[in-house]
């Protein structure tokens, strides 16, 4: 029986450029997994860091990591063949199975697409289980779109909206995520579930938006990944009221999840 305040060994399988400060790192690893739930990644001296699952293998998670501190730091100093130390995974997750032969939407901006890639890769694949599939994913620009070789597969598994905040050249879709919500084709509300992430700001609004076209609040669902730390619910640094985020969620129902924002 594992030790899940124990971190293991996982060997770095390839390292994928995105930006110049966000890169998947694809690690080895055999388990049970969701979309949605978060590894601690550690390097000893320089501490650890939750990160959200971006992609599940046979034999692998990917892991899309943002270069902003000391930790992530000193992880993009390591390369395929190295290793790092993981624990987990922790948190619920997605379950595809609440949304299957639903109308799907999901919404999600900048790094908020991360942990929802999972759900869009599935779906992706498995059309047949869905009554239809739109996805609005949001960037601040072209450089920072990440994801791009799945984006042109997305493009001709479902309905894909790429949008930025301000293109610096043609062939953009610009604005954000909340604009292109009222012209969605929504052919059955008693039938429809949708997967918000990103900024708090951008989740309230786009909940909004999708709530004034006829979806109600426990169709919808959100992730409080930003709120993770330790991943056991010992620190308290992601307790709200009497939520412990990293092991309530951050996978929340709208019904619950409203509550949680700052």
């Amino acid at each position: 029986m594992s030790n899940e305040y124990i971190p293991f060994l996982s060997e770095i399988k390839d390292v994928i450029k995105h930006t110049d400060i966000e890169y998947t790192f694809r690690m080895a690893y055999v388990g049970d997994v969701k979309p949605g739930q978060f590894f601690e990644v550690s390097i000893p001296k320089f501490g650890e860091a939750p990160i959200s699952v971006s992609g599940i293998g046979e034999d692998y998670v990917d892991l899309t990591i943002r270069r902003v501190g000391k930790v992530t730091n000193e992880i993009f100093e390591n390369q395929v063949g190295q290793t790092l130390f993981m624990r987990g995974p922790y948190g619920n997750g997605f379950d595809v199975d609440l949304y299957k032969g639903k109308e799907l939407i999901i919404v999600a901006g900048g790094t908020g697409v991360s942990p929802v890639k999972g759900v869009i890769d599935y779906f992706g694949e498995h059309r047949e289980e869905t009554a239809g599939m739109t996805v609005i994913a949001g960037f601040k620009s072209p450089k920072d779109i990440l994801f791009k070789d799945s984006i042109k597969r997305w493009e001709t598994q479902m309905d894909l909206i790429v949008t930025v905040d301000k293109a610096e050249e043609k062939g953009y879709r610009e604005g954000m995520v909340t604009a292109y919500i009222p012209d969605l084709n929504i052919s059955d509300l008693d039938h429809v579930a949708a997967i918000v992430v990103g900024p708090p700001v951008m989740m309230k609004f786009t909940v909004a938006e999708l709530m004034k076209r006829g979806i109600k609040e426990e169709q919808i669902w959100i992730s409080q990944e930003r709120k993770m730390c330790c991943g056991l619910g010992k620190c308290g640094h992601c307790k709200m009221d009497d939520t412990y985020i990293c092991l309530d969620g951050p996978v929340f129902n709208y019904t619950k999840g409203k509550k949680l924002f700052d």
